[in-house]
């Protein structure tokens, strides 16, 4: 085993890395389309073998379900295979382990994918989740820690990102990551729209959680649109949201600005910095037009793959910026 490039290599965790992001759009077709339970059983589906379920049963939502189910076996084979190829492959023992990170973690995630499906737990969508958005982060650092960039900074000095930029960068990350958790409670609780308007929530800037209020709300949403009741609890929960979506923004316009200042407009990172602004301002749009167009569910999985992209350039701006930093010193 050696430490140089392996251009096989990159790729297939490239691939991976791709299918993943493809599985967490397929999983928001999925919720976007309530169909999450239209395929009844797990690991079978309607009691064949999940590989040879016959063409009549692929219709409605059972058609994005069990599709969901087959990349997700993909997306499993790939990361075994790539976890054993690291390891025979590969001289760094700590990749190594985020190889076995990644199996255990696709592992982890098949099953709370099953048990929701077997027990009936709306509540473990979130969960989830949760994982798919970390399982991104991962399998792309993969792609990333076997590319001829990173090997190339191990020889080759680069300039260094200073401390605070790195953590700011990092802290925006984590935030990004809260948020997907929040708007993951908010999709699995299948109430709709709690606040139908935007800019503005129930005609307010911020709008009333009474009692009164809520049983306002519900008599609309029940009688025109046939839609569940909601509480004050979901209306407040989509306006955190709405306010976190601000402060992202904002953390991730102060990073593009602090990389340009310290970087340099032509440097790598700080184009990424910018690249990363105006992902953040497509997700707030597709965000405003979920709300719009009455969450159409092609809008809505768009806005959860532009979540995902966010959270995944920000994780791999920090970890190229320690990369860098590290080489420089």
């Amino acid at each position: 085993m050696n430490n140089q490039y392996k251009p096989a290599l990159f790729w297939f965790a490239g691939l991976n890395a791709v299918a993943t992001f493809l599985l967490i759009g397929l999983g928001g077709l999925v919720t976007s389309h309530e169909a999450g339970m239209s395929v009844p059983d797990w690991p079978t589906s309607y009691g064949y073998n999940m590989f040879a379920l016959p063409i009549k049963f692929w219709t409605g939502g059972a058609f994005f379900e069990h599709t969901h189910r087959l990349l997700a076996s993909v997306v499993g084979l790939l990361t075994t295979i790539l976890a054993l190829w690291l390891w025979l492959k590969d001289s760094r023992r700590w990749l190594h382990w985020l190889g076995i990170a990644a199996f255990l973690l696709v592992v982890a995630q098949g099953i709370l994918g099953g048990l929701r499906v077997r027990l009936h737990l709306d509540w473990l969508g979130v969960p989830h989740g949760a994982v798919a958005q970390a399982f991104l982060v991962l399998t792309s650092a993969l792609a990333l820690f076997t590319s001829s960039w990173w090997m190339a900074t191990e020889t080759e000095k680069e300039i260094p990102v200073p401390r605070g930029l790195r953590r700011h960068v990092l802290s925006v990350t984590i935030l990004i990551f809260a948020q997907l958790l929040i708007a993951a409670t908010m999709r699995h609780q299948h109430a709709g729209l709690a606040i139908a308007d935007f800019p503005l929530a129930q005609g307010k800037i911020w709008p009333a959680t009474s009692p009164e209020a809520i049983a306002s709300y519900n008599a609309h949403r029940v009688e025109i649109n046939g839609e569940k009741p909601i509480t004050a609890f979901q209306v407040n929960l989509q306006m955190i949201h709405r306010l976190v979506a601000y402060a992202i923004f904002l953390g991730v316009a102060a990073a593009a600005m602090r990389a340009r200042k310290k970087l340099g407009g032509g440097d790598g990172l700080t184009q990424l910095a910018y690249g990363w602004l105006g992902l953040l301002a497509l997700q707030i749009l597709l965000g405003a037009a979920t709300i719009w167009s009455n969450k159409a569910a092609d809008v809505a999985t768009g806005h959860v793959m532009a979540g995902a992209l966010a959270l995944l350039a920000g994780a791999l701006w920090w970890l190229a910026a320690e990369r860098r930093t590290r080489a420089a010193t």
